[in-house]
């Protein structure tokens, strides 16, 4: 069920294609990145998840997981991820050139084209270098991201209680039914689209209610007062706790400058409050059962779908200073497209650095954790289209990127820049 998606063809009369300066650079790759909707391939055999599923874990996984694969639609294959025929191999080099994956060579005018428009998006960058520095050289350096992408599926149990209210509500009990495992749910209902970023459901287990005494108030549904009560033992309470009233200082009357009294308002003149928390009762309604002291308790499944996405860069020493970021977003070629269970390293016949590099890919498998089950994988290899331009003036020089099928422009140190301290201000304009 696995093999790349390539032809043989093409593989005669492009020995001067080869790249025999090609230098390996290798970079970390990048753990648990989002996983892209450009990285879409063709829908896994829903037999062999299942197959492989049953021989991966103690635990039983039953196929009902796996039902919803049959209906979960195809992602669209973006324009640029075309299947490449593969470039020669020679001594254990290889490489593909623009010309073998159908992207246009760009001449001297789209370049400069490509850089103004860029320059011209910037507010505080000068034109002068794009339009009047000479080209001094324009280099293909393409790279390689390599991608594993593992969908897995979560599963925990969590407790919900909730006040019971008595003949009100039917329990689903034990007494109806054995408790149905949390591996054992059928969620083909639930079940996501493959690859999917993150989706997060709740499920209540099936005959898993009961109804409980509250702990909080010892099944009495009252606790005592935590203000005029406080430090009692469970189950004892103060009666008729009063307090002094802050306005009289205990008098019940207010006396005024001329010397006269009148009644206070506060306390009615009795110079003595009752408990604001429980009007002096010494109990107050327990709020875990809402008075009721019996509580329902269930089990919940929190069911979490996501994709660990691992990527990692190989590039030529010369787009080394590009940030991997900048290709994984790019538009690309996929040499490679493989859906699995668990994917292994892709095989090309004629590329001894494309095998290791898929190997490196497929090592950085994230860990699992024990609470998770695998789906399947997916693996893809692209190459990303990079073209190196250098410009000229004097004895100064600057190198741009242009990278990708979307022509993105990417420059580090442009020569021509300056600001007014008016920056923050158009950015908060835009906001």
């Amino acid at each position: 069920m696995e093999q790349p998606l390539l032809s043989s063809g093409e593989a005669g009369g492009k020995g001067q294609e080869s790249w025999r300066s090609y230098q390996y650079v290798g970079r970390s790759p990048s753990v648990h990145v989002p996983s892209s909707p450009i990285s879409a391939g063709e829908e896994i055999s829903v037999d062999e998840i299942r197959a492989a599923s049953v021989f991966s874990s103690d635990h039983y996984y039953p196929p009902s997981i796996h039902g919803a694969l049959v209906g979960s639609p195809e992602p669209d294959l973006p324009q640029g991820q075309a299947i490449v025929p593969q470039g020669v191999y020679d001594g254990y080099t290889g490489g593909y050139s623009s010309k073998e994956y159908g992207r246009p060579v760009l001449d001297e005018v789209e370049v400069r084209q490509l850089l103004i428009d860029h320059v011209g998006h910037r507010c505080c960058w000068g034109s002068q270098p794009a339009r009047k520095w000479k080209i001094c050289s324009i280099e293909d350096c393409n790279v390689y991201v390599g991608t594993l992408e593992t969908f897995i599926e979560e599963r925990e149990i969590m407790k919900e209680k909730e006040p019971y209210i008595g003949g009100k509500v039917k329990v689903d009990g034990k007494e109806k039914g054995q408790e149905v495992g949390v591996w054992e749910l059928d969620l083909r209902s639930e079940f996501p689209i493959l690859f999917v970023a993150n989706k997060e459901t709740r499920v209540k287990v099936p005959h898993s209610e009961a109804v409980e005494k509250c702990s909080e108030c010892d099944g009495r549904g009252d606790i005592a007062c935590p203000k005029c009560s406080a430090g009692q033992q469970g189950g004892f309470y103060k009666e008729n706790q009063m307090t002094q009233c802050p306005a009289c200082y205990g008098r019940g009357l207010i006396a005024h400058r001329d010397g006269s009294d009148t009644i206070c308002a506060n306390c009615s003149g009795k110079g003595m409050l009752p408990c604001e928390t429980c009007g002096s009762r010494g109990l107050i309604k327990c709020h875990s059962c809402g008075g009721q002291g019996s509580l329902l308790t269930c089990n919940i499944a929190l069911v979490k779908w996501k994709t660990l996405s691992n990527r990692k860069v190989s590039a030529t020493s010369a787009a080394a200073s590009v940030p991997d970021e900048v290709f994984h977003r790019a538009r690309g070629v996929q040499l490679c497209n493989i859906q699995a269970y668990q994917c292994t390293p892709a095989f090309f016949a004629d590329s001894y650095l494309l095998n290791k590099f898929s190997s490196e890919v497929i090592a950085s498998r994230s860990p699992v954790p024990p609470s998770t089950r695998v789906i399947c994988e997916r693996h893809i290899i692209s190459v990303v289209p990079v073209t190196r331009v250098t410009m000229v003036d004097r004895n100064r020089s600057f190198s741009f990127y242009i990278i990708g099928y979307s022509r993105e422009v990417f420059i580090r140190d442009y020569p021509n820049k300056f600001c007014w301290g008016l920056c923050c201000c158009f950015d908060w304009l835009k906001a």
